[in-house]
């Protein structure tokens, strides 16, 4: 982990004049990370200023961890300071978030985030907040601070800012141990400073600081079992309990019998791997055993953060990405559940990636390794993007060449929590993904599906459900561009653009990034969010979710010729399917899989149209 420890003193020297530069050199030779110019301009304005306060302080010992890198995430925290706690003389630390802002205001919209005078873009966080957020996160995750919540304080030092341009800010800061200070201020952060330390070196408490063990703390594993404990939708049957079971008796087994075991449990859309997987943290969390949650997909960990930890930071803490195990410690966990685990890719490392870890080393080895029970909750036939390896053959492969023993549980044989058994079958016909032919569908009590003759008709109908109270959503395969959104003359992100063109019909995509544009909610949020019916959604926004009402488009990549559907590369305009980055074959495969997810996510029943003619024709013969 790069992080450059410097006392405040040693930070002023002559000799460490070019401390900002050497951060620089230290990162792109350690990490691979090229730091910007105006990076550099900002460490060589800021920190000294800290320096100076803690040097008037009469705490020139105290050590500065600059850059330091939060467990298990890119995040970086601007400063932690190191030293000796004044009154009970343990070590005691301060997350300092610095920004250079001269004027900002609360923005109305959402107090959590702030205006920035000369600054376009879209709001920033409010640093007080982002600074106490370090600090939930630390303690959630680092056993030295884990029994000692007094030990670890916050402050959002606005450096450059008179008290009256950041007023409003001020309103946002209720906890005691979450300060704000400005230049108007700095006379009081040099008091803070003076009453939190004592003029005493810091290094110590900096080694346990950087040395500390990183699991979740029984405090974060407790307020997690609270959060997930009592939920009504968790009901677990036959094939789910007994996959539910065999994970909490293989870690009963790994505790007991010092002897690990890989878990994958793989089952089709709606069967009931997100409800196992949640299931399984709580009761984990309840008994204090370490666990996270994963997957591979933003959209995926975002909702699970915003609905299922409802908004706490600490639970929020609990669901993890894939790519977050790269340098975790071997079985530093009792359970790591993956879920979602069709998005496993090839390896983690990507452009952004520290050099040092870039290895080659397989993310499936990398998810192994972090627990003593990996979980892998898959279905197969989801892989949609060039990389992604996860199977239960796979899993299987790399367990076994560990040494390591493999439990399979498979939820196919019951059916979906929702949704029907019939259609799924039909749907894996119809794409040939079964060595079965595509035939007619017949009616399912529980299930319809019909063929929509226009866009217009299927949003219509799709409509009607959304307005009395039901889930709807449409999708379409990857065959439009997909353009930023329009802005205002302020360079504000405004409107989107109806990408999807069929005819005199046209609708935008899903918003792309993490902030709403109008009514339409951030692509995270696209299909929980009742703003999301009126986009298309694509697989990559879909994937992991079901919803009552599904509507789906199929495009030019995926036509009926000879007899049967046949994928078309040249009319896909994904940009993870260029020639040059898969075959014709492993394309065809993901063309087939994207279907397979889009046409699976309704849980009431599903409409399908076509733009191509001959397809619509043959879609009209099997759905009668």
């Amino acid at each position: 982990m790069t992080v450059l420890r410097l006392t405040a003193e040693s930070l002023l020297s002559p000799a460490e004049r070019r401390f900002a530069q050497i951060l620089a050199e230290q990162m792109k030779m350690r990490d691979g990370i090229t730091v910007s110019d105006s990076e550099v301009r900002s460490w060589e304005r800021s920190l000294p200023v800290v320096a100076h306060d803690l040097v008037e302080a009469g705490l020139g010992q105290v050590e500065m961890l600059i850059e330091y890198k939060l467990p298990l995430t890119s995040k970086r925290a601007d400063v932690v300071l190191a030293g000796v706690d004044r009154r009970t003389g343990a070590d005691a630390y301060v997350v300092v978030e610095l920004k250079q802002w001269s004027r900002a205001e609360v923005w109305d919209e959402d107090p959590s985030r702030v205006l920035v005078h000369n600054m376009t873009g879209k709001p920033k966080l409010h640093p007080a907040l982002q600074a106490k957020g370090y600090t939930d996160y630390i303690y959630g995750f680092l056993v030295e601070l884990a029994r000692r919540p007094e030990a670890l304080h916050a402050v959002a030092y606005l450096h450059n800012a008179a008290r009256g341009d950041v007023l409003d800010l001020y309103d946002a800061v209720k906890d005691e141990r979450t300060l704000l200070f400005t230049q108007s201020t700095r006379g009081a952060f040099v008091d803070y400073l003076r009453d939190r330390f004592a003029p005493a070196p810091g290094r110590a408490a900096a080694d346990h600081f950087l040395s500390s063990e990183v699991r979740p703390s029984k405090q974060l594993l407790a307020h997690a079992a609270r959060e997930l404990r009592d939920r009504d939708q968790f009901v677990l049957l036959d094939e789910q309990q007994l996959a539910y079971q065999l994970v909490l008796h293989a870690v009963d087994k790994a505790r007991r019998e010092d002897l690990k075991t890989v878990v994958v449990i793989t089952g089709g859309p709606g069967s009931g791997k997100s409800v196992i997987a949640l299931s399984l943290l709580g009761a984990l969390s309840a008994r204090g055993l370490s666990a996270l949650h994963a997957t591979g997909s933003k959209s995926f960990t975002q909702t699970m953060r915003r609905h299922v930890a409802k908004g706490s930071p600490q639970t929020k803490a609990m669901f993890k990405y894939f790519n977050n195990f790269m340098d975790a410690d071997r079985n530093g966990l009792d359970v790591l559940i993956c879920d979602e685990a069709h998005r496993i890719r090839k390896v983690s490392a990507n452009q952004y990636t520290p050099a040092r870890l870039r290895t080659g080393r397989p993310q499936v080895d990398e998810l192994i390794d972090a627990a003593r029970v990996p979980v892998f909750l898959l279905d197969g036939q989801q892989n949609v993007r060039p990389g992604e390896m996860g199977t239960l053959e796979q899993i299987r492969e790399h367990a076994e060449s560990k040494g390591l023993n493999v439990q399979h549980v498979s939820l196919d044989e019951q059916f979906r929590c929702g949704g029907s058994r019939k259609y799924e079958d039909w749907v894996l016909r119809l794409l040939g993904l079964h060595e079965q032919p595509a035939e007619p569908w017949t009616d399912d009590d529980d299930f319809e599906v019909s063929l929509a003759e226009s866009p217009q008709e299927m949003e219509a109908l799709l409509r009607s459900h959304h307005e009395r109270g039901r889930t709807a959503r449409m999708t379409a395969g990857f065959c439009w561009p997909w353009s930023n959104p329009r802005k205002d003359a302020g360079g504000w992100e405004q409107s989107l653009v109806p990408d999807v063109v069929i005819g005199d019909w046209a609708r935008p995509w899903n918003v792309k990034g993490d902030r709403a544009i109008g009514d339409a909610p951030p692509s995270e949020l696209w299909a929980t969010n009742p703003g999301g019916f009126g986009q298309v959604g694509c697989v990559y926004t879909a994937q992991g979710f079901e919803y009552d009402w599904n509507g789906v488009i199929l495009g030019r990549d995926l036509v009926y010729r000879d007899g049967k559907l046949m994928p078309n590369r040249a009319a896909s305009r994904d940009p993870a399917l260029r020639p040059k980055t898969v075959t014709d074959k492993e394309a065809a495969e993901l063309i087939r899989n994207t279907y397979k997810v889009l046409l699976t996510r309704g849980m009431v029943g599903t409409l399908i149209y076509s733009v191509d003619e001959e397809t619509q024709a043959f879609l009209s013969r099997l759905l009668r």
